[in-house]
């Protein structure tokens, strides 16, 4: 199987210019940058040889911010340490640059297609000394490259699901295969150790999910409504996906009859509803106003909706309690849940539908922490904000300070590991 995978990954290569010049016409790609996901002569190396390199690879944003904290304290241990850092996406790719900066001995590079001899070039000219692979990002030919030049590669915040884990177990030899060449294993959950045990693993330790370790400056954070959200009661929905508006526009017909002046903000997670969703407050009666990026909510409006990305923690700042979409529709049960992780750094009182599969591990830790509740249907989630809204700040103050505290358990177990990994 790992020779029909090299055969056919070398043969998809030529295929791979045409989709990469496709996403950079759709400006999916970066404008200049994409020749390193491709091209051996655009892999840019920068490095000192004295130096030990390790190598991260975190494929995404969420996986990016996750190592941030870590690579910040491994450069505070230790005195010959370089890093690189690889990603896929332009998003990850924009953060990756902002924090950089703050470092002298860290570079970043979009990571390469996994194609033999374009891995193989990779680590001929990086010679990375460690290599650490992040969530769930199995590479074959980066993992049997790195056996083959020697480089311990250990798989950190490891996530196999069952889903996965039996999908992988189509091809039972070759996967025991992959999984054993891995030096270190540090678990999400509990769950994905078993599974790695069953994948011939080894060295493997659960640590924790090191996305709740991710740092959040509050000081960073504006909004131009700083003041109205202070004097005002209002209760938040993020990322909400078709027909979750509907859910949100009953609970604020609910409490309304309690809260008179209640705001119910709603952000959806994809900004071209705004419009439909316009229209839905407009059959329900309720005065509405689509927000767009510097604008000021009007006092008249009761029904806010957000027309801009990446605001989220604007709201969270100023937000008691917080509806996390994508997890009330049932035929989005395989594919469920919002990331609720930024919600509950600041504060947030999270609640939740039932259909969470994209983040049950991490929604099963706040659960237990009551820091997020499931909710099923708009009659529950009106009444357990209106219990929200009665309380002061102070509560917030308390969710903030306890998943902060959970995420530098986290981190110092981690570190503890992988320091004693890179000796």
């Amino acid at each position: 199987m790992i020779l029909l995978y090299r055969v056919f990954t070398t043969l998809l290569y030529p295929f791979l210019f045409l989709i990469i010049f496709l996403r950079k016409f759709l400006n999916k790609e970066h404008s200049i940058r994409y020749k390193e996901k491709i091209f051996p002569s655009f892999f840019n190396v920068k490095r000192n040889s004295v130096s030990k390199l390790i190598w991260f690879h975190a494929a995404s944003l969420g996986e990016l911010k996750s190592i941030i904290p870590i690579i910040k304290k491994l450069n505070r241990d230790n005195n010959n340490l370089e890093f690189l850092i690889t990603t896929i996406t332009l998003s990850s790719s924009n953060l990756a640059i902002e924090e950089l900066k703050k470092f002298t001995n860290a570079s970043h590079r979009f990571f390469p297609f996994d194609v033999n001899f374009l891995m193989e070039k990779f680590f001929y000219l990086w010679k990375p000394d460690i290599i650490m692979l992040v969530d769930s990002e199995i590479w074959p030919n980066l993992i049997f490259n790195a056996k083959k030049f020697k480089v311990p590669i250990g798989l950190i915040n490891a996530r196999i699901t069952s889903k996965t884990f039996k999908k992988w177990m189509m091809f039972p030899k070759t996967a025991k295969k992959i999984f054993s060449l891995f030096d270190l294993c540090l678990t999400s959950n509990l769950e994905t150790k078993n599974n790695l045990l069953a994948l011939n693993a080894k060295n493997i330790f659960f640590c924790g999910n090191i996305k709740l370790i991710s740092d959040i400056n509050q000081n960073d954070i504006t909004n131009i409504n700083k003041s109205i959200l202070k004097k005002n009661r209002f209760w938040f929905a993020a990322s909400t996906h078709n027909g979750e508006e509907l859910l949100c526009l009953k609970t604020h017909s609910l409490i309304k009859k309690k809260y008179k002046n209640i705001i119910t903000i709603i952000a959806p997670r994809h900004i071209d509803r705004v419009k439909k969703i316009q229209k839905l407050c407009e059959y329900f009666k309720y005065n509405s106003q689509i927000l767009n990026n510097g604008d000021l909510i009007s006092q008249d409006k009761e029904i806010i909706i957000i027309n801009s990305y990446g605001i989220l923690q604007d709201y969270f700042k100023y937000a008691k309690s917080v509806f996390i979409g994508k997890s009330i529709i049932k035929n989005l049960i395989n594919v469920g849940g919002q990331n609720p992780i930024d919600a509950a750094k600041l504060g947030c009182k999270i609640y939740h539908g039932p259909y969470v599969y994209n983040f049950k591990e991490i929604y099963k830790i706040l659960e237990d922490n009551k820091i997020s509740k499931k909710i099923e249907n708009y009659i529950q989630l009106s009444e357990n904000l209106i219990n929200d809204l009665k309380s002061r700040d102070k509560q917030k103050n308390m969710v903030s300070n306890l998943i902060n505290e959970l995420g530098h358990k986290i981190l110092s177990a981690t570190i503890d590991k992988i320091n004693n990994f890179i000796k």
